[in-house]
This record gives structure tokens, C-alpha cells and sequence, in this order.
């Protein structure tokens, strides 16, 4: 067979284009071709060329990348030329007057990322593409286009369900935010605080150690030990500052140990976060840590640093991972934005791709 036919590339899809995933998306092709290589843009051709005419009159940097549209993917197989990235329109061009402005919410955009994701999704489902990375969508940006999923994350679980023909909650997926130092998972991702706390029962949190475990154990190829964090501070001191650890964590914990799963916990929030931490070299005392709700997990990865955070969506019958930082509608169209998380997404989509055969 030819090289054409046996192409299965990794997408990366448009994200927002009023945000800086266009962008960034063009900075990665640019300074790290190599590394790019084999990858197709799910996204909006116009969208995309205003990305790369953005950097080239704001940093007068050469070589200026060069947009190529293919219509299809075995098509992207073939392109050899330098400085070129290979896009995929998917949806409706849009003309120069539709573009979205830079750092505002707009359904045209919100839409647009929507069926981006969707697209790739159903590409990958059906063995097209292997792997998908996803530049930032906006949440208002979806609500204003009507899209009914807060994120990424949701999107992916449904558009999976569909395709296997069951209902959501039978596909149950979890977040994970991974940098090089920490790992955690999230028990509950989009709700509000107060919907967080009542979605800590004994079936959520054993259901997040499993699709946890099963995780962690095919990438690296051992049991991981994982380290839960506690919901109230202190985790509870023995029920002084709320029972929830006891009445439902623990009994969780123990449902997962006789499971056959190495876990420890529940440990005080403020402080779980340092003991799984790598650093100088040596590896944190835990594998990752399983936190109760979006927050509570993924300020201590970001503070460590978004630019080599990635976000993986564990329990998918796909690859799926994004750079771990939003649209940043502050520096849109400024051509300030970083690639390094892209990058490292990109990177960690290729190893979870390579594990999986």
C-alpha cells in the first residue's frame, strides 16, 4: 500500500478562533516541525491564514507559514512542501467578514470549535485518525452558538456514547491535568461548587480510581499508587470539619483496595499536592492524586506551570490530550501567546498513541 493509505494522522483541532489556539497552533508547526510531522488541522482555512499573517506582522519572523488545504486526509500525506500546514475545512468557509474579533465571545466561533471537535472525534472513533489534540474552546462562546456540552471533556463522552450506541452516564470519562511534576484526576469536572461537593459519593469516586488505574497501568505498564485527596480541610480531622471523608472516601477506598487497587488516603487537600510531587529528579511518593473536584485539582498543576501542562480525557476509545490554559482572550491577536503546552500536548498524544499500538 502506499504511504497515502497507510496515513493515519494525529488532528488538532481549531479550538477558538477568536482565542489564541489558532495561533499557537501556527508557533508549534513553525518551531517544531518535526515534531508536527503527520499532523492535520481540523479547522477553518481563513481562520487559520489570519494566524499565521498575525505573526508575521507582529514578530517579523521568517520563514511566514504557508496554509495548504486538503481534502482529505491521505491527501495531507503527501504534502512535502516546507513551512506548510495542512488544513482540513470541515465546516462552511468563513468569508474575511465573518472572522470572529479577536478576544471576544461569538457564536460563529463557539459553532465553528464545536463541530471541529466533533468531527475529529467521529474521525477517530471510526479509526481515520489516530489521536486528537484540541487547541481551547470558550464555554459562552458554545452557550452562545447553543452547543449543549460546557467543554471539551463532555463533548468527547457524548460523541463517544453515540457511537457505541449506549447512553452517556454507561461512558463515564474523567479529566486529567499532567505536567512533568504532578499528575491528577477530578471526580467531577464543569458544575458548580455546589454540584461538585454533592457528586462526591462511593460510585463516583470508585468509578474515578478505576478509569484511574486502568489508565495509569497501560501507560506505564504498573500498578500506580494513588494518592486521594480529602474534601474538607485537614480531610476532615476524624469528622470535626465535616464526615464525608467518612462516610463516603474511605468506604470508597476500601471498595477500591479489595479491587486489587494500590490507594492511600484520604490526605489533607493542602498538602497531598507536594507529597506526589516530582522534583530534582526523584519521583513524588504517589503516582497521581485523585482530587474531589476542578479546582481543589488543577491549581496545583497550573501553578507549577501551564506551559508543560497537558489535559488528558481518561476512559475514551480514543487519544484525546490539550494544552492546559483557556483561550486567553486577553492576548488574542497580540501574537504573545505560548506554544509549549500545545507542544507537550502533541507530545504525550504521540507516546499515549505509540502505548496503545
Amino acid at each position: 500500500m502506499s504511504t497515502a493509505e497507510h496515513f493515519k494522522p494525529m488532528v488538532i483541532t481549531l479550538g477558538d478562533a477568536a482565542g489564541i489556539g489558532p495561533e499557537i497552533i501556527v508557533k508549534a508547526f513553525r518551531d517544531a516541525p518535526e515534531q508536527l510531522q503527520g499532523c492535520v488541522v481540523v479547522g477553518d482555512l481563513a481562520v487559520m491564514q489570519r494566524a499565521a499573517l498575525l505573526l508575521a506582522q507582529c514578530e517579523y519572523h521568517e520563514p511566514q507559514m504557508h496554509m495548504q488545504l486538503v481534502n482529505d486526509l491521505r491527501e495531507a500525506a503527501q504534502i512535502k512542501v516546507p513551512f506548510t500546514i495542512p488544513v482540513l475545512q470541515v465546516t462552511q468557509p468563513l468569508a474575511a467578514d465573518q472572522l470572529p474579533a479577536w478576544g471576544q465571545i461569538s457564536a460563529t466561533a463557539g459553532k465553528l470549535a464545536a463541530d471541529c471537535v466533533v468531527w475529529a472525534a467521529q474521525a477517530a472513533l471510526r479509526g481515520d485518525v489516530s489521536a486528537v489534540v484540541t487547541a481551547p474552546l470558550h464555554k459562552e462562546a458554545l452557550f452562545a452558538a447553543g452547543v449543549p456540552f460546557p467543554g471539551h471533556t463532555e463533548m468527547l463522552q457524548a460523541c463517544a456514547a453515540a457511537h457505541a450506541g449506549v447512553g452517556v452516564d454507561d461512558m463515564p470519562v474523567r479529566m486529567m491535568l499532567a505536567n512533568p511534576e504532578l499528575k491528577t484526576v477530578l471526580v467531577s469536572i464543569h458544575v458548580s461548587l455546589r454540584q461538585a461537593i454533592d457528586a462526591v459519593t462511593v460510585d463516583n469516586i470508585l468509578q474515578t480510581l478505576r478509569i484511574t488505574h486502568v489508565a495509569e497501568l497501560a501507560a506505564t505498564g504498573r500498578m500506580p499508587h494513588m494518592a486521594v485527596a480529602g474534601l474538607n480541610p485537614h480531610a476532615g480531622e476524624g469528622g470535626l470539619m465535616g464526615r464525608e471523608e467518612l462516610d463516603i472516601i474511605i468506604p470508597a477506598l476500601q471498595q477500591a483496595r479489595a479491587e486489587g487497587m494500590h490507594v492511600s488516603g484520604p490526605f489533607a487537600p493542602d498538602t497531598v499536592f507536594m507529597r506526589a510531587r516530582a522534583k530534582n529528579g526523584q519521583p513524588g511518593e504517589f503516582d497521581v492524586v485523585v482530587a474531589m473536584y476542578h479546582d481543589q485539582g488543577l491549581i496545583p498543576v497550573k501553578y507549577l506551570g501551564v506551559e508543560q501542562g497537558v489535559n488528558v480525557t481518561l476512559g475514551l476509545p480514543l487519544v484525546r490530550t490539550s494544552p492546559d490554559h483557556g483561550t486567553a482572550f486577553d492576548v488574542a491577536g497580540t501574537a504573545k501567546a505560548d506554544a509549549s503546552s500545545l507542544l507537550a500536548a502533541v507530545a504525550m498524544a504521540r507516546a499515549m498513541r505509540h502505548r496503545a499500538g
